[in-house]
């Protein structure tokens, strides 16, 4: 079994559901300690996070990643226990295996080995790890960057171990993310009943005018790094749960993931602006002024990281191990490198196939972790050995 193979089964067996860390956290900052890193446990609500930097000097490459893992859904359709780690015809089943046990058991095996050749290095090399990804992600990497800030320290590279690849393993590094925007809408009417409409308002109606003229929108055409933004409805509520009875209010909630070619307060203004007109002009059909609140929830700014020093080592040492030329791509939700990127760090992610993330019976390939570790150290090896 190799180390990487064994660190993971070991992270695999703590039970992690976001947001409990399960000792993760404690069997990483033990090995980390022992090859001369200073680590710092960040706690903050429920949420567990550590800070471990070997070195004082920069520039500063940091890995970050979470130990937290989504819910497992129903036992009964997993094959195998899905906090009891299996291996099966070349892979590792378990629940966080590729989301994101994997990568941050490679993350330490690669260190090790690292520290051990060149125990003189340049720079300086750090950990920034969560149990706060996979649930609302408030007090988790946010705080341990606003730690850093207030005290000046500043993470020059960063490489976060999502599972990037796609179709095989190393053909994607995620070198920038959308933003995301949440909306909340509640529509207010006049409730009553059905049969007599003369005495209702229905905020319903109201709301399908709205829906349309968003839906129906053009918000931009992307540009050279980003797809155009988009706009989901993700729920729609109304009702009081009788058949005959026209409810008081009609909630929307939506959620734009947005690129650099918009800004959050261009996107606010202009739903205002449909929003208003929408219901303009329901209250010359209904003769009633229709009355809405409107919040917004922003989740995360877009990012981007240009090809440069992170991104061709990465690029380098992927191709050293595998031969597959990588493609840069910032597809997908958002990650933590959110919280990184706006205090001037290069932002990368790159880690095994995502095939499996989040489903039952997820698991990653032995072939995989091995190589996860070596390209990891590869980029240890490009950027600060001397």
């Amino acid at each position: 079994m190799s180390a990487t193979l064994e660190l993971t089964r070991e992270l695999i067996g703590r039970r992690s559901v976001t947001p409990k860390d399960g000792g993760c956290q404690a069997l990483m900052m033990e090995r980390l300690a022992a090859i001369g890193f200073h680590c710092e446990r960040v706690h903050r609500g429920e949420v567990e996070n550590f800070w471990a930097r070997r070195g004082s000097s920069g520039p500063l490459l940091a890995f970050a990643g979470h130990t937290d893992v989504v819910p497992t859904g129903p036992l009964a359709q997993w094959s195998s226990d899905p906090f009891l780690p299996e291996v099966r015809d070349g892979r590792l089943y378990g629940r966080g295996a590729a989301d994101m046990k994997g990568s941050l058991a490679a993350m330490v095996t690669a260190c090790e080995r690292f520290v051990a050749a060149h125990p003189d290095h340049a720079g300086s090399i750090a950990f920034l790890v969560t149990s706060d990804e996979e649930g609302p992600a408030v007090d988790g990497t946010v705080r341990v960057v606003e730690l850093l800030e207030a005290r000046g320290e500043k993470i020059t590279w960063c490489l976060v171990g999502e599972p990037s690849s796609a179709r095989v393993f190393g053909d994607t590094i995620k070198n920038g993310r959308r933003g995301s925007l949440h909306g909340h809408l509640t529509v207010h009417g006049v409730q009553g009943h059905v049969a007599y409409p003369q005495l209702v308002h229905n905020p319903i109606h109201a709301l399908g005018g709205i829906i349309g003229a968003l839906t129906e929108q053009v918000w931009d055409r992307g540009n050279a790094h980003f797809p155009p933004t988009s706009f989901q409805i993700s729920n729609a509520h109304a009702g009081t749960g009788a058949f005959n009875v026209v409810p008081g209010s009609a909630e929307l909630h939506f959620n734009f993931r947005f690129s650099t070619a918009s800004s959050v307060e261009g996107l606010q203004a202009r739903v205002q602006q449909l929003v208003d007109t929408a219901l303009l002009n329901e209250e010359v059909r209904d003769g009633y002024r229709y009355d809405h609140t409107l919040a917004w929830d922003l989740g995360g700014l877009p990012f981007l990281t240009e090809p440069g020093e992170l991104v061709d080592a990465l690029r380098e040492a992927i191709y050293h191990e595998t031969g597959v030329e990588t493609e840069l791509s910032t597809s997908g939700g958002t990650s933590d490198g959110r919280f990184i990127a706006p205090t001037g760090a290069q932002v990368v992610e790159f880690g095994p196939l995502n095939a499996s993330i989040h489903k039952i019976d997820e698991h990653v390939g032995l072939d995989e972790l091995d190589a996860l570790s070596r390209i990891y150290e590869g980029v240890l090896t490009r950027l600060l050995a001397r």
